[in-house]
């Protein structure tokens, strides 16, 4: 788990993704998940960058597979499931409108150095 996690979090960090969080969901009652991961990026383009090199990245280093992608159409929120793991990112302005990490705010959040 914890490789899987740090291969997302490295993966988002290649591509210049934002404000990078990890909400640990392992105590949280009736969580779908273990862990969140969440991102953001200015762009629909860098939002789809984003989930291609982390399925790539995870891929190639763990060689395993997102099990479900949702919203790589319009790429405004791209949310990828690896079970364990879900991981959301944001074009900047959904993420500041859904707030999501205050959804889960009782969860322990541990926050990544990215570019700003």
């Amino acid at each position: 788990m914890d490789k899987l996690l740090e291969t997302i979090v490295e993966a988002i960090k290649d591509k210049k993704g934002k404000k990078i969080i990890s909400l640990d969901l392992t105590g949280v009652e009736g969580a779908i998940t273990s862990y969140f991961v969440i991102c953001h990026a200015d762009s629909t383009t860098q939002v789809g960058a984003i989930a291609a090199g982390i399925e790539e990245k995870v891929e190639q280093e763990l060689g395993q597979k997102v099990w479900h992608v949702d919203g790589a159409g319009n790429a405004l929120w791209i949310a990828m499931d690896y079970v364990d793991v879900v991981v959301h990112i944001f074009q900047t302005e959904l993420r500041d409108f859904y707030r999501l990490e205050e959804l889960w705010a009782d969860a322990p959040a541990t926050h990544y150095e990215s570019e700003e």
